[in-house]
């Protein structure tokens, strides 16, 4: 059985980084659709005109940073599943993204690798 096609919302002001994950994500499910923003309130304008089924978020960006827009992202795609990208998995942090109550299909490590990208692609699937 193959997978549904999905729409990913990558958000990182590192343009690096954004590059990566999506030439990670596309070397492994081709037929998704990738779309990019470099900031929590561009990622809210592009959840306004298509809602994503997956968006990962980088935490620690200039203006809105991942964990606010997270939460905005949320209340305006209820489905869409969120994965946080940081460099700085600290318990401190980890206590930060579980005390907004969303449910976060993973955290992972930056810098992005495949093993990254593979978490969280094998959590979407189980």
């Amino acid at each position: 059985m193959t997978e549904p096609s999905r729409t990913v919302l990558i958000v990182d002001d590192s343009s690096l980084s954004r590059m990566l994950l999506k030439s990670l994500l596309l070397e492994r499910r081709p037929d998704w659709v990738v779309l990019e923003a470099a900031s929590g309130e561009q990622a809210l304008e592009v959840a306004d005109k298509q809602c994503p089924d997956l968006i990962t978020l980088d935490i620690n960006m200039p203006g809105m940073g991942g964990l606010a827009a997270a939460q905005r992202l949320k209340e305006r795609c209820p489905a869409a599943q969120l994965a946080v990208m940081t460099a700085n998995v600290q318990e401190s942090v980890r206590q930060q993204v579980q005390s907004l109550g969303i449910l976060f299909l993973a955290m992972v490590e930056k810098p992005i690798t495949a093993a990254g990208v593979d978490k969280i692609l094998f959590r979407l699937t189980a």
